[in-house]
């Protein structure tokens, strides 16, 4: 079992950045995948990117450019770079981690990210 924390969410204003942080409890560098989704009011939850454990990254079109998904087994934290903010990237964004082996899944509990002027 894994369990996940995620920080770094805020109100920051549309054009700006923010780093969120995924701290795990054990090492990452014997999880699958990790990846970062986000949840909008009245929206299901989506996928915004993906690490895998040799970092082959995957991401959502909408944030192409602008996020970049990184891992630090040292630290055994997977981050977020949010860069040129939009109002439509507020959410709640969720942390998760993936075992291939009966593809077991763990959840963080969220931070709330608001754009907004």
């Amino acid at each position: 079992q894994v369990h996940l924390v995620e920080s770094g969410g805020g109100l920051v204003q549309p054009g700006g950045s923010l780093r969120l942080s995924c701290a795990a409890s054990r090492n990452i560098d014997s999880i699958n995948a990790m990846g970062w989704y986000r949840q909008a009011p009245g929206k299901e939850r989506e996928l915004v990117a993906t690490i895998s454990s040799g970092s082959s990254t995957n991401y959502a079109d909408s944030v192409k450019g602008r996020f970049t998904i990184s891992r630090d087994n040292a630290k055994n934290t997977v981050y977020l770079q949010m860069n040129s903010l939009k109002p439509e990237d507020t959410a709640v964004y969720y942390c998760n981690a993936v075992y291939y082996v009966h593809y077991v899944v763990y959840w963080g509990q969220g931070t709330q990210v608001t754009v907004s002027s």
